[in-house]
């Protein structure tokens, strides 16, 4: 058990980490419900109800959708582009796809290689590119939630005020959709961007996400 614990300690604590925190959203989210439901003289509702409730989805959608996203793009664009001086970067002259001796496919596979990167032919072309298509599934289902609770939220609001509610294509087109949907992902956009830049000149000693703190500022795809 400890060298279980050992080896999947990050995975672990950030499991652990979006429990609590998924579990104070609902606390938390349930709280501010029941408040915007006393000012229309509504019943307050209870746990259970709000977590089976579209106004708790889609504030948990709209959060896993953009993260997944950053994670694509990022998996993608570092396929092309280049940071100098970046540990997330590889290094000038090497981008694109590489060749099959660097990647250790096919004939240059080796005995511990996954067996889908010595099969070669369309298996080791998918899983060549597991991790991006896998992040794309993720961000398109966990949209598609966020528009499907969203547009259930949006409507329930709407009869609320007597308004007339939307279709989901008519929601997609809706201010509250894209409102929801780009304030996640400027956020997301900025961090992962901040992150580039900042590895360059900054150091945390100890990380693999860091160079080593000797390491000059002009080094890159190098990590601590």
């Amino acid at each position: 058990m400890r060298r279980f614990l050992r080896d999947n300690a990050l995975s672990l604590a950030f499991g652990l980490l979006f429990l609590l925190s998924l579990a104070g959203q609902a606390f938390a989210g349930l709280a501010a419900y029941n408040d915007r439901r006393l000012t229309h003289a509504a019943e307050p509702i209870g746990l259970l109800d709000y977590l089976t409730s579209a106004d708790f989805a889609v504030d948990v959608a709209e959060n896993w959708q953009s993260e997944y996203l950053q994670f694509f793009l990022y998996v993608f664009a570092t396929v092309w582009l280049l940071q100098r001086g970046s540990p997330e970067s590889k290094p000038a002259g090497r981008a694109g796809l590489e060749s099959d001796e660097e990647q250790q496919i096919g004939r240059h596979s080796t005995a511990d290689s996954p067996k889908w990167a010595r099969a070669g032919g369309w298996r080791t072309g998918i899983f060549s590119m597991s991790l991006g298509l896998v992040m794309l599934g993720l961000f398109l289902l966990s949209w598609l939630a966020q528009s499907v609770a969203g547009m259930s939220a949006y409507n329930a609001e709407q009869l609320t005020e007597f308004g007339d509610p939307e279709t989901w294509f008519g929601y997609l087109a809706s201010s509250d959709f894209w409102n929801r949907t780009l304030q996640n992902w400027q956020s997301e956009f900025l961090a992962i961007g901040s992150m580039a830049v900042f590895s360059v000149y900054l150091r945390q000693r100890g990380s693999p996400e860091s160079k080593p703190v000797g390491a000059p500022h002009h080094v890159t795809d190098e990590s601590g």
